[in-house]
């Protein structure tokens, strides 16, 4: 009998619970007969105009200004009914689906209201703003190449959304609908004759288009990336590829080293010549660690800004050059180039001079501001094996320090060698 009680209990109060849920602004509030929605209405007033928009969020159209804000009181800005980074989701739960490929960042954190009005706007699907415009507040760099390039991609003139989804894509990076090259397809027809011209009858159908193309459009013709490598801007795919009747139309000739020496061997032969040789030169892959065989947006055909491709490896290095209060500007500017050579050199950390001294010399003229003896014949006392020079004191990448110093310079960095003075 009790077992039966305890039974009955509980779908009493599952039953007490669903019809809570399921209960009307009328109910659920003891509204007076049609106040529903009028209630609020009475005070804010400026909600009439906004009835007037052409799109309104569906409960606002309905009266059911509680489903998003509690009428007397709340924990919360507005009186919303949950935090505004999750009052969204209550309703709107699968706008990112779980094990999302790419996502937009904003809907990830529950930002909506960056593109949407909560209660009604004038666009489609209550956006604050229609088209590309609404992309272009943000990506704003994006909006000013689009904008630049003499050849335009069509879609991008017509809406950002032809190619991405503005929440989240399960099965494509950088929010694209579907991965590349399933997506350009829909457009282009790759059997077709003009298709296959431009593309000197290789069989590029199955191929990454973004490898040679930018989707968004370009100053070079054919919306070529930025910087083409030069068998492709001259139409000699043939070059580094078998003859495009070939099976084996997409695969290169030579792999590695052996197939860049082809035109770069002046720069192969004197960089295998020096003392110490950058490991992804010589592995298997080769210049394509660092480069895009093709084209690319960055220059001298770089898979990324310099920064970006020195950081797939040196990841900690440029994570605490960009976490630094102090900054030294090269690395600040992403140019790692401006002190290492980046194919191989004569000298330890692969400096592109004889030392760190000179190194620094090439900015900085040193022994102008600084009476501090340095040089081969100043030992550090710390070890004798090492002479005082520029990186002594100074933390190449950048420091919490004034100056990049590794410690506070008014003490702290001194008494590392002059430890008669320490306190």
């Amino acid at each position: 009998m009790r077992a039966r009680l305890t039974v009955a209990f509980v779908l009493s109060a599952l039953l007490a619970v669903s019809a809570a849920a399921g209960q009307t602004d009328e109910v659920k509030y003891k509204l007076k007969p049609g106040a529903k929605g009028k209630a609020c209405l009475s005070c804010h007033a400026q909600f009439q105009e906004t009835m007037k928009q052409a799109f309104i969020h569906t409960p606002v159209k309905a009266g059911e200004c509680s489903d998003c804000h509690s009428p007397h009181a709340s924990s919360h800005g507005k009186l919303l009914a949950a935090d505004a980074d999750k009052i969204c989701a209550t309703c709107h739960a699968d706008i990112v689906p779980a094990g999302a490929k790419s996502a937009h960042q904003d809907a990830v954190d529950g930002q909506c209201t960056k593109c949407h009005d909560p209660h009604a706007s004038a666009n489609k699907d209550q956006l604050l703003a229609s088209g590309s415009a609404l992309c272009f507040k943000c990506h704003a760099d994006v909006g000013k190449s689009i904008e630049a390039a003499k050849f335009k991609h069509g879609p991008i003139g017509k809406s950002c959304l032809g190619c991405h989804d503005p929440h989240a894509s399960k099965g494509a990076g950088s929010l694209l609908v579907k991965p590349a090259p399933g997506l350009c397809v829909e457009c282009h027809k790759t059997d077709a004759g003009p298709f296959r011209t431009a593309h000197l009858n290789y069989p590029v159908g199955s191929s990454d288009c973004s490898s040679c193309h930018d989707p968004h459009g370009s100053s070079q013709k054919g919306i070529l990336w930025t910087s083409v490598h030069q068998p492709v801007a001259n139409r000699m795919c043939a070059t580094c590829h078998y003859e495009a009747a070939s099976p084996d139309a997409l695969k290169v000739k030579k792999s590695g080293l052996d197939g860049c020496k082809g035109c770069h061997s002046e720069l192969v032969n004197a960089t295998l010549a020096l003392n110490r040789v950058h490991w992804p030169v010589l592995d298997r892959e080769a210049c394509l660690n660092c480069h895009r065989p093709h084209a690319s947006k960055a220059g001298k055909l770089l898979a990324a800004p310099e920064i970006d491709v020195c950081g797939s490896c040196h990841s900690d290095a440029v994570r605490q050059a960009r976490e630094s209060a102090a900054k030294h500007q090269p690395v600040a500017d992403g140019n790692c180039s401006a002190c290492h050579s980046p194919h191989g050199s004569n000298t330890v950390l692969l400096f592109n001079a004889a030392d760190s001294t000179a190194v620094c010399s090439t900015c900085h003229d040193w022994k102008e501001h600084s009476s501090h003896p340095i040089g081969k014949e100043v030992v550090d006392p710390r070890n004798k094996n090492v002479r005082v020079d520029c990186l002594s004191c100074h933390d190449s990448h950048g420091s919490a320090h004034k100056y990049i110093t590794w410690q506070d310079k008014k003490r702290d960095l001194c008494v590392t060698c002059h430890q008669d003075f320490r306190r």
